[in-house]
């Protein structure tokens, strides 16, 4: 059959609150025009994220009803444990309430001030605690991925000769670790080639550093090698999987994502004596090493999400369904990144509205004007998330692209949802040229785009 249906039937319902374009605009005035700070009850379509927003299977909900909450030694973290020995292939396995808290723990036993911390590129929690210890985060892109016009199948690769040239130049003295982040969320949402992968493992292991991958997309990036790279067709996604972190050290993980749960992640190594510090810091800020800041329960949803992920039914149906969404935009004339991301497509705001510089923000226009017309909630991806500001002279520098992310939840939405979403983005479109920018009026000196109020530079609304 061509056409592809959700591998899943919905047995529980949640309304949506209809909201008009006179409300929303109120709302959004209120929510100094930052979508994260609207309450979520005055969202239509919510795909602000994919983090932790994804609906839980049958099984996922049985497994939380058999959840112990014993303080030490819960049989749901050992079960949690096994399921990540299986599928991941690490002997360490330390659960944190979610990812960024993996990541914190990571770098602050690896890091230290003047080191250097590469990616392909950091998102926006991980380049923050690569900072908050006094290192230097730093984005290795594949020349390939910096054009989001151009289609490409690899398109968050990290460029290796750059890789090189810096461990060549500082050494495993200021380079503590190197990270791959699969997919690749700040760059569009573009997977990562098993080839590339595997030339940044071996260039790792030559000079002598640590080589970790942020697994919270592991099995979207995986489908892509076994869709688009050569020779991997006929092979299975737990054994691309597997191969996958054969590679590494080690990984972080947000079980958000990938996880297919509400809350929750872990960090997974092979090295017994980082791991032994890694667990008493642990200790100190997230729990006892057998429940990390979880509850039993939610370790029981991760240990079932995680195989429910690598099933190809599944997978074909999301990657579908961010497909038809990029597909129909792009047919529309919207320019997106190309090709569509397996979590999300990416507007490229910049193309989008040509009229509207860097500096006047035009994602966030994308983002409010998106809530106006239908009612969805999506984020910046640009200047606002990871552009630069002078401390001293308060001087702005625009991000390398200007991103709007519409990141799809998981198991959530149907197609008509969809089918709305590209109704809405498409009248947006025709109007766009009677749009203007934005300003920051308050913002924070640290992930900034969460809590930053804005203003117009237009008339809001009366388009």
């Amino acid at each position: 059959m061509k056409t592809i249906i959700e591998p899943f039937r919905i047995r529980t319902v949640e309304p949506i609150r209809m909201t008009t374009q006179g409300e929303r605009r109120g709302l959004l005035e209120k929510a100094g025009y930052n979508p994260f700070l609207l309450r979520s009850d005055d969202v239509l379509l919510d795909l602000l994220t994919d983090s932790g927003t994804s609906a839980m299977s049958a099984e996922q909900w049985a497994g939380i009803q058999r959840g112990d909450e014993s303080y030490a030694g819960s049989p749901s973290f050992y079960r949690f444990e096994k399921a990540v020995h299986e599928i991941f292939g690490f002997e360490h396995v330390i659960p944190t309430h979610q990812g960024r808290a993996a990541e914190r723990i990571l770098f602050s036993t690896l890091c230290k001030p003047g080191d250097i911390v590469p990616n392909n590129t950091h998102f926006d929690t991980t380049r923050a605690n690569v900072q908050a210890t006094g290192a230097t985060p730093l984005d290795l892109p594949a020349p390939h991925g910096l054009d989001p016009a151009v289609p490409h199948p690899f398109k968050g690769d990290m460029d290796t000769d750059r890789l090189v040239e810096l461990l060549e130049t500082e050494g495993p003295e200021r380079v503590p670790v190197v990270m791959v982040t699969i997919t690749n969320n700040t760059g569009g949402g573009q997977p990562v080639s098993l080839a590339n992968l595997r030339e940044v493992s071996r260039i790792c292991r030559d000079f002598g550093v640590p080589f970790y991958i942020d697994a919270c997309r592991f099995a979207e990036n995986a489908w892509f090698i076994k869709q688009r790279e050569e020779g991997q067709g006929e092979r299975t996604i737990p054994e691309i999987v597997r191969e996958i972190f054969s590679l590494a050290d080690g990984c972080t993980m947000s079980a958000k994502k990938d996880g297919l749960a509400n809350i929750g992640g872990f960090l997974a190594l092979n090295d017994e004596s980082l791991a032994r510090r890694e667990k008493n810091l642990l200790i100190l800020t997230e729990g006892f090493p057998t429940y990390g800041g979880l509850a039993g329960r939610d370790l029981e949803a991760i240990a079932v999400g995680l195989h429910e992920v690598l099933e190809e039914d599944y997978l074909e149906y999301r990657h579908a369904s961010v497909r038809y969404l990029g597909e129909a935009i792009s047919e529309g004339g919207v320019p997106i990144m190309q090709p569509p991301g397996g979590h999300a497509v990416y507007i490229d705001a910049a193309a989008l509205l040509p009229h509207v510089p860097p500096l006047e923000l035009p994602g966030q226009t994308v983002v409010c004007e998106l809530y106006l017309e239908g009612g969805i909630r999506c984020v910046e991806v640009g200047t606002v998330m990871f552009g630069s500001r002078d401390p001293d002279t308060g001087e702005e520098t625009p991000a390398s692209m200007e991103l709007v992310r519409l990141a799809l939840p998981r198991r959530v939405y149907t197609q008509s949802h969809v089918d709305y979403m590209v109704e809405a983005i498409l009248s947006f479109a025709d109007r766009r040229e009677s749009v203007g920018g934005f300003r920051m009026v308050e913002q924070e000196p640290v992930l900034r785009h969460f809590t930053a109020r804005f203003e117009p530079l237009y008339e809001f609304g009366t388009g």
